[in-house]
């Protein structure tokens, strides 16, 4: 099947590299020269985990190729996937959906035969029923379906997400897309995928309605994981305990420093602005949103009570500084809240992340860097665990003791026991969980 992928940013470019490589003929287009110029060299923009070896198998095979030429692939394509950015536009928090529509005005012309138009980005509701009307006004005569179809990765597991997903969702006005889109994920039937057909503008808000969910999950964790520590319990006993109802699931009950990444914060504020437009305003998302923004904040706080009333001269180390392990991605990452809230108290930051440093000098100033975990430690008063990489889940304590100004550790992820840690010198700060480990842990078994 020929299919045309418009964007070469995160969602673009999994997505065809990943339709490629199930047999599909994919070209990738993005209007940045440079972007595709590294691409056709085999440079990924992005880091995750896989994405230049499918890559460079498809581009081999000549079964993905990638240009800035718009005009013959979308003449050419059975199937033409927008996949560009869709920020939090400034001012109002709203979606900004110039590019999809920019999108939708540069290929109409370029419909030559019967093509199904799929929206990949993440857009309102009602986004559709616009790219259509933009389409036809613009070309008249294009014979094309518009099909909602968001996407739900993981970054940093997107490879494995689009290829053995939960399900697929398509929303659909024209039954004619129905055979179209059967056809682009057929190569999944093995994996018995389910294909979840419904309406356009229904399919458009289940992905926003699903991220805010996951958000609202983990902002509830996060203000249990506060009321523990008032009251002397253990956040993750009772994540596991509340976790093991199957009506509750485990999943996103982790507690932490508060979500960020490219998808929750900007999601929950568009689908708040959304619903206040409707008319039908969602307290509850509201809530999550300007909970998540003040724990960030308070997790610089939670630092600075840690090593004590004044940390003006004080060095902080911070390990990890992307949003989550396993990506480069920086938007909206709760390390950029703490790093900006130790500064304003007068605190040098230095940093270390295994992906993250070079995005991170363009989010965050005044932070000085270092090759590895001891190189930071070496006179901190204090090592702060962000973000929850592998490379952080076995660190030589003794080693760090020896290096360190003050044997301090603030886990923000709870990756460690305070005993463990205690056991080499360590003072240990954790998220919700009683000062003095008690150990007794919930069996799944009844005792």
């Amino acid at each position: 099947m020929r299919i045309a992928v418009v964007g070469s940013g995160y969602v673009g470019l999994v997505s065809g590299a990943c339709l490629a490589d199930f047999g599909h003929e994919v070209v990738c287009i993005d209007s940045d020269a440079s972007k595709i110029e590294a691409l056709q060299r085999g440079v990924m923009p992005i880091y995750e985990p896989g994405l230049d070896h499918i890559v460079a198998k498809n581009a081999a095979a000549k079964r993905l190729v990638f240009t800035t030429e718009l005009r013959e692939a979308v003449s050419q394509a059975e199937a033409v996937f927008i996949a560009v950015g869709t920020p939090s536009r400034r001012g109002d928090g709203h979606a900004d959906l110039s590019y999809v529509y920019a999108v939708a005005r540069d290929i109409a012309p370029n419909l030559k035969r019967f093509t199904v138009v799929i929206t990949k980005s993440t857009v309102p509701v009602g986004t559709g029923d616009e790219v259509e009307r933009i389409i036809r006004e613009a070309n008249p005569q294009a014979d094309v379906a518009v099909v909602s179809n968001p996407e739900f990765l993981r970054e940093g597991a997107a490879i494995e997400d689009f290829k053995r997903p939960d399900r697929i969702v398509i929303g659909i006005e024209d039954e004619r897309a129905r055979a179209v889109m059967t056809e682009v994920y057929r190569p999944l039937y093995l994996n018995k995928a389910p294909l979840v057909f419904t309406a356009r503008r229904t399919s458009e808000l289940i992905k926003y309605a699903s991220n805010a969910f996951l958000a609202m999950k983990i902002t509830f964790i996060n203000e249990i994981a506060d009321l523990c520590e008032a009251v002397g319990s253990n956040v993750q006993d009772v994540a596991h305990g509340i976790g093991l109802d199957k009506r509750i699931g485990g999943k996103f009950l982790h507690a932490g420093p508060g979500y960020g990444g490219s998808c929750f914060p900007k999601d929950t504020l568009a689908l708040v602005k959304t619903a206040q437009d409707y008319g039908s305003p969602l307290r509850l998302i509201e809530t999550t949103v300007a909970i998540n923004d003040q724990r960030k904040r308070a997790m610089a706080r939670k630092v600075a009570r840690a090593i004590g009333s004044d940390i003006r001269g004080k060095t902080v180390a911070l390990l990890g500084l992307t949003f989550k392990p396993n990506t480069d991605d920086m938007r909206e990452s709760p390390a950029i809240s703490i790093v900006q809230g130790l500064q304003d108290g007068g605190a040098i930051v230095r940093a270390f992340d295994p992906e993250g440093m070079e995005a991170a000098k363009s989010c965050v100033s005044d932070v000085v860097y270092g090759a590895d975990p001891y190189a930071i430690a070496e006179g901190a008063d204090a090592l702060v665990l962000v973000t929850e990489w592998d490379a952080f889940r076995a660190l030589d304590f003794p080693r760090l003791k020896a290096l360190m100004n003050d044997p301090l550790f603030v886990d923000l992820r709870n990756v460690y026991r305070r005993d463990l840690i205690a056991r080499h010198g360590f003072r240990y700060v954790s998220i919700g969980r009683p000062k003095e480990d008690i150990p007794v842990s919930l069996s799944s078994a009844a005792e």
